[in-house]
């Protein structure tokens, strides 16, 4: 037969995997258009009144015609070549560029010098080795913790490790690998959308705003009291479920061996105690005698140093000058991309023409514009809408830090014209940020965990989407609130 003397047809290569692009990539796109943008559109500018400046209603006057930004930039204006290294050197050491980079660099490298002490490591060990479990109140214990984590230094990638380690533990204990998920991962977002200090998330947002660092904490504590605890006690009722009923939805007894914890010794017990002191001497510093970026800085930096101290005369494993140093470095490097992308952001804003709504600007043109739209809205229903597109724009750039620095230049305005606090503009973006990490395939940080704790994404998906439904309708009714209470 005819069909039996063809050639045989070569194999079909499996299609690729499509990836969401990388965040840098996103912002060198915006930049292209940005520059594309001021050919063709004619920017404006507002008058401004009042101590801090803000926007006058109303004001808003178009320029003569189109401003091109140039190809290489001069001492005017920034191009589309040299976007990036503008962005890095625009500002001093309290702005929102210069400033903010430097503090979350040194940040990043003194929360790597913690990390590397193995504290919290042994800290989780000493609680699962402590007798209790077979008990719901150390999975309620660790949740509570991670949730904190979450809040206070925004404990991100380290879920991944943490959960390796915790996965099989909680296994052994009677819980499946979703406990562990909702546990690890789970309560450290809770905890970073409702922080009240997140140096990577709240204070970044904040300070691009023009608001103090860690301003408005006391309705943020506030919330994360409570979406913890409403966090908890879903994960108490559901791991209750799985041990008694003896039933698991994922990881049994085939799960990973345990990794290999380390002993808890006085010096962890010593670095815990410096962070949460450090942690305090910031709240009191910023409450009552006004610090901003270059003091905490200051104050994380003396942390560092306490902790490096605790780590070479406690004994602990690594904990010699030269490697804390060392950790400080890689602490540092994981948080360079954070810094480039607040960069790139801010690169992209002055090639628009800058963020000074006095001076003519696209960006000026584009808040005229969403000021028209949101005109017809109540205000109410504007802060609401602010939260739903930081939840939807979470999805495409999957970066605390990142998301601040593209969206919070144009929000914080916005919430001018439209009537809303810039500090409940800022709540939208955290809310908006923090808790769609869910649930977003686009988050690296989700699919690693559910990689190590060995659950599919659908499988995840499937379980987590009416909790997640919940606390969006939850986070719907803050903002009204906030809103309606001069938040």
């Amino acid at each position: 037969m005819a069909h039996d003397t063809a050639p045989m047809a070569a194999p079909t290569a499996p299609a690729a995997r499509w990836q969401m692009p990388d965040t840098l990539l996103i912002l060198f796109t915006l930049a292209a258009l940005a520059w594309g943008a001021t050919w063709l559109f004619t920017p404006g500018s507002f008058a401004v009144a009042g101590d801090p400046a803000r926007i006058v209603p109303g004001s808003y006057a178009a320029a003569s015609g189109p401003m091109p930004a140039p190809v290489l930039g001069d001492a005017e204006r920034t191009g589309f070549l040299d976007f990036l290294f503008a962005g890095l050197v625009t500002g001093d050491r309290n702005s929102a560029t210069v400033g903010l980079l430097a503090f979350i660099i040194m940040l990043g490298g003194v929360f790597g010098m913690v990390m590397r002490t193995g504290a919290i490591d042994a800290a989780l060990g000493a609680a699962l080795r402590g007798g209790r479990a077979h008990s719901e109140t150390l999975v309620v214990s660790l949740f509570v913790a991670f949730s904190l984590a979450g809040a206070v230094f925004g404990l991100s990638e380290e879920a991944i490790a943490l959960t390796l380690l915790l996965a099989p533990v909680l296994n052994r204990a009677g819980y499946d690998a979703i406990t562990t998920m909702l546990v690890c991962y789970g309560a450290s977002q809770i905890g970073f959308a409702t922080s009240w200090m997140n140096p990577f998330s709240v204070i970044i947002a904040q300070s691009i705003a023009g608001l103090a660092p860690m301003s408005g904490l006391e309705l943020r504590a506030c919330l994360w009291i409570g979406y913890t605890v409403l966090g908890a006690l879903f994960t108490w009722r559901y791991a209750r479920s799985v041990r008694m009923g003896g039933r698991a939805r994922t990881g049994g007894a085939e799960q990973a061996a345990a990794t290999a914890i380390p002993q808890f010794a006085t010096a962890h017990l010593m670095v815990l105690v410096t962070v949460l002191a450090g942690v305090a001497w910031v709240a009191w510093g910023v409450t009552m005698r006004g610090y901003y970026l270059p003091e905490i800085a200051a104050q994380f930096f003396a942390v560092g140093i306490v902790t490096a101290l605790i780590a070479r005369f406690g004994g602990l494993a690594e904990g010699g000058f030269a490697a804390m140093m060392d950790a400080f470095r890689d602490g540092a490097a994981q948080l360079l991309p954070a810094a480039l992308v607040v960069g790139a952001a801010k690169g992209i804003i002055l090639i628009l023409g800058g963020d000074d709504p006095s001076r003519s600007s696209l960006l000026n043109s584009l808040l005229e514009m969403l000021g028209g739209l949101t005109a017809a809205m109540p205000e109410w229903l504007t802060a609401w809408t602010m939260y739903m597109v930081q939840s939807v724009f979470n999805f495409f750039v999957a970066s605390g830090s990142g998301q601040a620095s593209i969206t919070m230049p144009v929000m914080a305005p916005l919430a001018d014209i439209a009537g809303v606090s810039r500090q409940t503009a800022v709540l939208a973006f955290q809310l908006g940020d923090g808790l769609t990490n869910l649930v977003i395939p686009t988050s690296a940080v989700l699919i690693a965990c559910l990689a190590t704790a060995r659950v599919s994404y659908g499988t995840w998906l499937a379980f987590i989407w009416k909790p997640f439904l919940g606390l969006v309708g939850l986070s719907s009714v803050v903002m009204v609130a906030a809103h309606l209470g001069g938040y």
